[in-house]
């Protein structure tokens, strides 16, 4: 039976063919409520504008200006998760179906269908994504806890002890699914202000337009629609913690109001004259380097210093040697019991790729294979060749964003390779505290060979040393 409209899930239906679209939200009309988009930055502006959040996404990933490869609907699907992390995609597409699915599935959609798949099809892998959605909103958060056994997880819960209470804005850093807001948690809960608020906003998912009055509040008649005063995320947060994820995506204009509430915590509600003041420790986010930034011109250089007064960077799951199990052990028994489905288990040679595997997608993607086995394996041992089927191991290396944004017309790659160079040079004779012999071993050359890199580089000699032929 359709649910009554009010009640009707929000789908979020993306594709170039406008055909398909009306096909589709024609199809679904009597369980979604749809909105539709043709191009990655419409899907984006319709979820950053929407007043209710989208339960589900169908996403097609031939998008222009590329709609005969996999790649914008690809970044479209990090850009909704980053976005709105509970929300679950749906993937749809005709293109090299095996490796795009693998890498759709290691950024974190929920479920991939080629094309072509039929109306009821789609519509059932919808409502359990939008059942998947509502259940991790719904999820109380519990006590948090960073899972993890390796040296590194082990530092980082002693440094997010050692900083709880420290008066600074912190910065978190590190891949996407690397658990940046979870650390944040952490952090608040770990310190004084564990009884207070913790708020968490993701600056990628407010309209450019619309995050001053987001962060600070608004007065009645601001601006059109603002009928009634409103309070910010500053204001909501009291004297606990604000969690700003995606800090990089802050418009330049804002960035000097952010700089001054955490300089001395005086802001402005957009439409009033009268400064209020915020007691909320900020702790900041982002998987972009905002050094680059910086020196981009996209994020200014003094609201950048004030942020990372202290910086933690979250290593990446490949570093973590055997986290990747107990992540394992972590999460089977939580989704199993979630889910209401017997665990599965892994077969000696599905271990050894367990093992192996580099997820790119860090925690994030580990989680997400975990549901997607307990879907299709649940009580079974699953083989090798059923959790390859699960892994993006097709996917060869991948372009480097600060590598392409290098790439420009004036790029040489001998001043770049010097440049590398020189700083492994300068690096090891800083460690080695001038001594030719000890920078040369740090280096693997011999100290001639030091010697003649030291002057094709222009470096200066050590004080004491001189040039050896």
């Amino acid at each position: 039976m359709p649910a009554p409209p009010d009640d009707r899930p929000l789908l979020l239906l993306v594709d170039d063919d406008t055909s398909i679209v009306e096909t589709l939200a024609w199809a679904f009309g009597p369980d979604f409520e749809t909105l539709t988009a043709g191009s990655r930055p419409e899907a984006l502006n319709l979820l950053r504008g929407c007043k209710r959040p989208i339960d589900a996404a169908l996403i097609d990933l031939g998008l222009p200006p590329v709609p005969h490869r996999p790649d914008e609907g690809l970044a479209l699907v990090s850009e909704l998760i980053a976005a709105a992390p509970d929300l679950h995609i749906v993937v749809l597409s005709g293109q090299d179906a095996m490796a795009s699915a693998r890498h759709a599935r290691a950024i974190g959609a929920f479920e991939f269908h080629p094309k072509p798949s039929a109306p009821p099809v789609l519509r059932e892998a919808l409502l359990r994504a939008v059942a998947r959605t509502r259940q991790a909103r719904a999820r109380k958060p519990d006590a948090v806890k960073l899972v993890g056994e390796s040296p590194a997880i082990v530092a980082l819960r002693q440094q997010l002890r050692r900083l709880a209470d420290a008066p600074f804005p912190l910065l978190l850093e590190g891949e996407s699914g690397t658990g940046k807001e979870l650390a944040a948690q952490a952090l608040h809960q770990t310190g004084s202000r564990a009884g207070k608020p913790f708020v968490a906003v993701n600056c990628a998912a407010i309209a450019p337009g619309l995050i001053e009055a987001a962060l600070f509040g608004h007065a009645r008649g601001a601006f059109t629609g603002a009928t009634a005063a409103r309070t910010g995320f500053f204001e909501e947060a009291g004297d606990g913690t604000l969690f700003l994820d995606e800090v990089g995506e802050l418009p330049l204009e804002l960035q000097p109001k952010l700089l001054r509430a955490l300089e001395n915590g005086e802001y402005l509600r957009v439409g009033e004259t009268a400064a209020r003041h915020a007691s909320a420790r900020v702790v900041t986010a982002t998987n972009r380097n905002l050094r680059d930034e910086v020196k981009a011109g996209r994020f200014r250089a003094d609201l950048y210093h004030r942020l990372s007064v202290l910086t933690l960077t979250l290593p990446a799951l490949r570093t973590l040697g055997d986290d990747r199990f107990v992540l394992l052990e972590h999460y089977l028994p939580q989704l199993a019991a979630e889910s209401a489905l017997p665990p599965f288990a892994l077969d000696r040679d599905a271990r050894a790729l367990w093992g192996d595997y580099a997820f790119p997608g860090n925690v994030r993607e580990l989680r997400n294979i975990v549901l997607r086995l307990l879907a299709r394996h649940a009580g079974e041992t699953v083989g090798r060749a059923q959790l390859a089927a699960e892994l993006d191991l097709d996917t060869g290396p991948r372009a480097n964003a600060d590598e392409i944004d290098s790439l420009q017309e004036g790029f040489s790659l001998d001043d770049a390779l010097r440049r590398t160079e020189r700083r492994y040079i300068e690096s090891a004779l800083a460690l080695a505290r001038g001594s030719m012999s000890q920078a040369a071993r740090l280096l693997g050359i011999n100290r001639t060979t030091l010697y003649g890199r030291i002057g094709v580089l222009g470096l200066r000699m050590p004080a004491g040393e001189t040039r050896e032929d």
